[in-house]
């Protein structure tokens, strides 16, 4: 399933939407797929999508870099 972004394919096309979206606008955005393994009460593996963005907005446009 394309909009699936609990599997760690899901994550990895998130990651990729989110880089593409801020760089089209003039940032760079660091964001890391961290795998949070099984987890019991969720009864399946998680990926954690974890950037450095602060309240969803990028910290630094390209030219302040």
């Amino acid at each position: 399933m394309d909009n699936d972004f609990c599997t760690v394919d899901g994550a990895r096309r998130l990651k990729q939407k989110i880089e593409e979206y801020w760089r089209d606008r003039g940032y760079d955005v660091s964001i890391k797929l961290v795998d949070a393994g099984f987890m019991a009460a969720m009864r399946s593996a998680r990926t954690d999508v974890r950037s450095d963005m602060v309240n969803g907005m990028p910290r630094k446009s390209r030219e302040a870099a």
